[in-house]
């Protein structure tokens, strides 16, 4: 097993070059997977069959795993073994055949613009960090960025004559996003005042965009504790994080007319139907307010 791990790593880094955390989610899954063929006294992996895939099926729902998290360690065992299938290591994928439990459907949290307006508006942009903070709210909602993204972000990355940004997203595909008016100038204002100074604090010449009080490349960690001090100044807003900013960016693009497959596009995501979700929060939306508006709705 522990070879079997070893060349199903090497083959997601070098053949489909799967980031390093994906990655990492892939190998916890793996040894979860082993310490259940330990328990079960399967030796030999050629030896897993169907029902050995029901049992471990079992197995995490006894856990007390949610749906979505049993789903993910399934695919993730799915591909392994379609994996070793492929370089004649097994004879055949024993999970192909197993029903994956239905995902309870979550709609994505967003933000109204009023709320979006306050959390902007609570950032004192005067001084360093508040230059900053305000650079990568703007850059979460206003080009729609993953955390990851806008922390490994170079300076040759952003274009300011075009107003576009180079993202580097997951598998290393590429993609330009624009940058709204207010994401320009927070960006220039950050960009060529406060790192300058925060870089004065490491004394290094890293490329790297965003940077912490001390100067070093600023870590997705960060960011959310940014996010959370920030969201101490609004009352009427409990709960933020990074992604929370980007289903706003997606969800108000829908709502104000742009077309799934631009937003598809800005996103980042290789398929349709991750993108779709956003239709579904847009209609609710629509739904509210009818429920609010309507004479008879409200009878």
């Amino acid at each position: 097993m522990e070879h079997f791990i070893f060349l199903f790593k090497k083959y997601l880094m070098t053949e489909r070059n799967y980031s390093p955390h994906t990655i990492i989610n892939y190998e916890i899954d793996l040894r979860e997977f082993d310490e259940f063929l330990k328990s079960e006294d399967i030796e030999q992996i050629t030896n897993f069959s169907y029902q050995d895939a029901r049992k471990y099926l079992a197995f995490l729902h006894k856990k007390g795993l949610a749906k979505s998290s049993v789903s993910r360690k399934i695919s993730s065992i799915r591909t392994y073994f379609k994996y070793l299938e492929s370089r004649k290591y097994v004879n055949e994928n024993p999970f192909l055949m197993l029903t994956l439990p239905k995902k309870d459907k979550k709609l994505p949290k967003f933000f109204y613009l009023k709320e979006m307006k306050q959390i902007i508006d609570s950032i004192d942009s005067t001084d360093l960090l508040g230059q900053r903070n305000s650079a990568i709210i703007e850059l979460l909602y206003g080009s729609g960025l993953r955390v990851s993204e806008l922390c490994s972000l170079e300076l040759h990355q952003i274009n300011f004559s075009n107003n576009l940004i180079l993202v580097r997203g997951k598998g290393s595909k590429e993609r330009y996003v624009p940058m709204t008016k207010y994401c320009f100038e927070a960006m220039n204002k950050y960009i060529n005042d406060s790192r300058r100074k925060l870089l004065m604090n490491s004394k290094s010449n890293t490329n790297i965009i965003f940077l912490n009080h001390l100067g070093f490349k600023l870590t997705t960690r960060g960011v959310r504790d940014i996010l959370n001090r920030i969201i101490e100044k609004t009352a009427q807003i409990h709960k933020i994080t990074p992604h929370m900013l980007r289903h706003t960016f997606a969800t108000h693009l829908l709502d104000n007319g742009a077309d799934i497959r631009s937003v598809q596009e800005l996103l980042g995501h290789s398929q349709l139907s991750t993108t779709q979700i956003y239709t579904h929060v847009s209609k609710e939306k629509l739904k509210q307010v009818y429920m609010e508006s309507h004479p008879h709705a409200k009878e």
